[in-house]
């Protein structure tokens, strides 16, 4: 699998396809999978996986049957494909290459497209009551997005994958707002003023109600995923749920649901803490707007010294991101060890250009190592910048 197709965690944009031909053709020779089962769509920036995770705990929590589909994994493949928080089996997968490798080798598609492909499958042959299905990169092209979902969300707007998306908040919302479908609701989680007219243009034209969660929705409820980010999105989540006919959610399945993501669905790497004493704390978010929720909230916390494991992919801008990064923390640069890791040299030459200082280190591992080494009990250990970082820790 890995060998045989372009995988975009790790060579970026040149395994992004930007079509849905091959999606279509594939979904056409596996009978059209998608059509069997019932579905929750979900984009956005940021925010889009946790939401992702808090549906489908809270439709589990209702007693329902929930395929979830996510990307990218950060230790196993088999992460992105689950029902009722337990991964597809690896027998599974090995009979899903065998029976549609030639296929799959004479159409070249890519891996998210083969993922993809395998998820609808697998939630169609299982007969799961329904699917949340988060968008890989953008929406409007995305292989998910031949889904005709009941509801449609979308989360957080921000500047990201702008070589593929494009370079301002309005082209970027414009691909998110390609999964808005005829007649089907579309939930924003969070009203943003200069793209909100996007948004309900769209709608409009699609002939599609359009709810703006954090005007709606008032209710404060609570979750164990850390965080202060994660109100808006649990405003989205409840709006969704709303909006979804002939499913019976009481407010007691949401608030167990929302206690119980991570049990349910197995979710890693949001505000995740590995140890006490040192407190060790890792994030996936790797763009200006998750990053400074991040950062935010690990100013909220009380330690004598913040150690900071740091390491970006090539293509960051790192300009962008570094300024919001505290000067008093101690910082040790790596590379994630992937294709796109970048050089913990270059990171650490441009970190110092915006103050921040600290040493480089080959891998995460060594790293993270010498921050352990470092730190004292009363001290916070911070891991992010990437998902390829973190996946190297929990």
């Amino acid at each position: 699998m890995f060998t045989q197709l372009p995988v975009y965690q790790e060579k970026g944009k040149v395994a992004f396809n930007g079509k849905l031909d091959n999606i279509l053709k594939f979904s056409a020779h596996l009978k059209n999978p998608e059509t069997k089962f019932k579905s929750i769509h979900v984009a956005g920036t940021n925010g889009k996986g946790s939401s992702s995770h808090m549906l489908a705990s809270i439709l589990q929590e209702a007693d329902y049957k929930v395929g979830l589909y996510t990307s990218p994994h950060l230790k196993d493949f088999r992460e992105r494909i689950r029902i009722n928080g337990k991964t597809i089996g690896k027998k599974q997968v090995v009979r899903f290459i065998k029976r549609n490798r030639t296929f799959l080798e004479e159409n070249k598609l890519s891996f998210f497209e083969m993922t993809v492909g395998m998820a609808f499958d697998y939630f169609g042959k299982k007969e799961v009551d329904i699917a949340i299905i988060e968008v890989g990169l953008g929406g409007r092209l995305d292989s998910t997005n031949i889904i005709s979902p009941e509801v449609s969300l979308i989360t957080n707007i921000g500047m990201d994958h702008l070589d593929m998306l494009g370079d301002t908040l309005h082209k970027i919302a414009f691909e998110k707002a390609g999964i808005i479908k005829e007649n089907v609701p579309i939930v924003i989680s969070e009203f943003q003023e200069e793209i909100a007219e996007t948004f309900l243009s769209i709608a409009k034209s699609k002939n599609s109600k359009i709810i703006f969660a954090d005007q709606v929705i008032d209710k404060n409820y609570k979750t164990t995923l850390q965080g202060s980010y994660q109100s808006k999105n649990i405003k989205g989540v409840v709006a969704v749920l709303r909006e979804l006919k002939n499913f019976k959610v009481k407010k007691k399945h949401i608030k167990r649901g929302l206690i119980k993501v991570v049990k349910n669905t197995g979710l890693l790497g949001r505000w995740q803490i590995l140890h006490k004493r040192p407190t060790v704390v890792c994030d996936t978010a790797h763009n200006k707007e998750g990053l400074s929720y991040v950062i935010q909230q690990l100013e909220e916390q009380k330690f004598n010294q913040l150690h900071i494991v740091l390491g970006f992919v090539k293509d960051k801008d790192l300009d962008i991101v570094l300024p919001l990064f505290p000067k008093t923390a101690q910082y040790y640069y790596c590379r994630p060890n992937i294709m796109r890791g970048l050089n913990e040299q270059i990171l650490s030459k441009k970190a110092k250009e915006h103050e921040l200082l600290g040493d480089t280190y080959k891998s995460v591992s060594d790293a993270f190592k010498a921050a352990r080494k470092c730190a004292s009990k009363k001290d916070l250990i911070f891991v992010g910048g990437s998902n390829f970082t973190v996946a190297e820790v929990v």
